[in-house]
């Protein structure tokens, strides 16, 4: 049955706009011809998230697309390390069978680090050969992140392996080296690495863009670097994508790439830049199945109200109306969870650190507002009781991860300043990349109830303080069960209680979530003890 639509069609390739009749047959574009009379509205190429981590949405990918269409996401390009790292291949395959029974085209890379170090416990170990059985499955379009880029720059026979095997089927591998420069920027480019989303500056973008590499404009719910990079859009068109890493829910529910593409048009980027940013740049990197708005293309698209609002009327995939008039038009499918969770309760004496009788300054791991990288400062320890203790007044507080992965583990305990709780404690199981326990509180019995609360319930966000409260997420600590606007607006509950003990990050969950991985420098906190991301080495909590 052919299916025609009129417009203002925005044709990215040809650099031009005119109304026009799109035909379409079995979900591709058959004809496009000029005509007269098309409705104002314009037809223009769907958004590609070129990078994200589903799990982070707190939604499975069925649920997540759901939501996510209504922004005008037609595909996105979707590392599934965090389920990997928890279930290993059975949670790559459990993501990737969701995903079928929704319309959103979600293509899944082989995750290349599982887990990212060699420093921590995760639930699952990926070896070569399991990388390469993964590359060689047809719902595998990629190489996740390459995170160990020391594994690159020293030859790790593991890590070069994995790139041979994506190499070997003709699939792009994916960068994750934040901050690297110079001669070792050029080695861990020339071994094939063809993509970052880390640069955090101009400078170094515009460095790895000379060795080759495409640039992915990160705008997520922690980490923030559309500002330093945007300059990129207009210098660059050819080798710039966007992305946004790890979307939270709350916001999820009130953008997507769309808020990116809107805010760049609103900059005086050209908007056939924007455009093939958005949607082209992915499509042919990757090398998906997603059209482009050329006869015989499969027929993705856009229709949207007009070139300043972008307001987005209709979602359409392969040929099929997939969101229109405010509606989602596919249902959420029901699903099983899958998990590992084997820590037993804690008791509160297991977050005591005491101090050594000679200790006169502490390390401590500093977050910074919209960064996934930390600085390691020193401080002087607020000592009681022989213990040191969590310090209010200069911000510095206890952060704690516990392995969830074993029954019995030992906490290991630091200190972090930035948080600005005042009381109680947050807790999370969303802890990047292996995904233990997670939490920061003012004093020990309110980290312990947080943890506890969460080993209750098998996985989640918990908050203690003037309430308590908690997100379960029943699929492997990473997800729930529901739709996002159930997930967000609990989500938005806990994340408002978070902030009413203190808080003053934008994204506290988010920004927690990333205290724990150990491939961003500076100092970040494993299940293992305190780790120094720049020297790649452990150091001590007492200096």
């Amino acid at each position: 049955m052919q299916k025609t639509v009129s417009g203002r069609l925005i044709d990215v390739h040809s650099r031009t706009i005119y109304p026009a009749t799109i035909s379409i047959e079995q979900g591709k574009i058959t004809s496009i011809v000029p005509c007269d009379n098309a409705p104002e509205t314009y037809i223009c190429p769907g958004f590609v998230d070129a990078h994200i981590h589903i799990e982070s949405s707190m939604l499975l990918p069925a649920a997540f697309a759901h939501k996510a269409v209504q922004h005008g996401t037609i595909a996105t390009i979707s590392d599934p390390h965090e389920i990997a790292n928890v279930c290993g291949i059975e949670g790559v395959q459990y993501m990737i069978d969701n995903s079928k029974k929704a319309p959103l085209k979600i293509f899944f890379g082989a995750p290349s680090c599982v887990p990212a170090t060699s420093f921590e416990t995760a639930g699952a170990t990926l070896n070569a050969a399991d990388t390469a059985q993964m590359l060689s499955n047809k719902d595998i379009w990629y190489l996740s992140e390459m995170m160990n880029y020391p594994g690159v720059l020293f030859n790790d026979s593991e890590v070069m392996a994995k790139i041979a095997a994506a190499q070997n089927v003709g699939k792009p591998v994916d960068g994750h080296a934040p901050g690297l420069r110079g001669a070792d920027a050029q080695k861990y480019c020339s071994a094939g690495i063809t993509t970052d989303h880390e640069c955090f500056t101009l400078e170094e973008a515009e460095e790895k863009i000379a060795l080759g590499m495409h640039i992915l404009i990160r705008e997520g719910s922690a980490a923030k670097n559309y500002n330093a990079l945007h300059p990129l859009i207009a210098k660059h068109p050819e080798k710039v994508m966007f992305c946004s890493d790890d979307k939270h829910p709350d916001e999820l529910m009130l953008h997507h790439i769309n808020e990116t593409v809107k805010r760049s048009l609103k900059l005086g980027y050209d908007l056939f830049d924007v455009l093939r940013i958005a949607s082209c740049n992915p499509i042919n990197h990757y090398k998906v199945p997603v059209g482009q708005l050329r006869v015989g293309d499969p027929a993705d698209f856009l229709i949207i109200n007009n070139t300043t609002d972008f307001q987005v009327r209709e979602n359409w995939i392969n040929g099929t109306c997939v969101f229109s008039k405010g509606e989602t038009h596919f249902e959420i499918p029901t699903e099983q969870a899958i998990n590992s969770f084997k820590v037993q309760p804690l008791d509160v004496t297991q977050f005591k650190v005491f101090s050594n009788q000679n200790t006169t300054s502490i390390n401590v791991i500093e977050a910074i507002e919209g960064q996934l990288i930390t600085n390691k400062i020193a401080a002087t320890p607020l000592v009681k009781n022989g213990e040191i203790v969590s310090d209010t007044e200069n911000d510095i507080l206890k952060i704690v991860v516990v392995n969830r992965y074993t029954p019995n583990p030992t906490p290991a305990v630091a200190f972090i300043k930035n948080f600005g709780l005042k009381h109680g404690a947050i807790a999370s199981t969303v802890g990047h990349d292996c995904h233990n326990i997670i939490c920061v509180g003012v004093d020990d019995d309110a980290i312990c109830k947080a943890v506890n609360l969460l080993i209750a319930h098998q996985g989640g966000i918990s908050v203690v303080g003037n309430q308590n409260k908690v997100l379960p997420l029943p699929v492997a600590g990473l997800m729930s069960l529901e739709r996002c606007e159930t997930v967000g607006s609990l989500y938005a509950e806990v994340d408002a209680e978070a902030k009413a003990l203190g808080c003053t990050l934008h994204a506290p969950f988010m920004t927690l979530s990333f205290m724990a991985l150990l491939v961003i420098p500076s100092l970040k906190l494993s299940d293992l003890g305190l780790f120094d991301g720049s020297a790649f080495k452990f150091v001590d909590v007492q200096a």
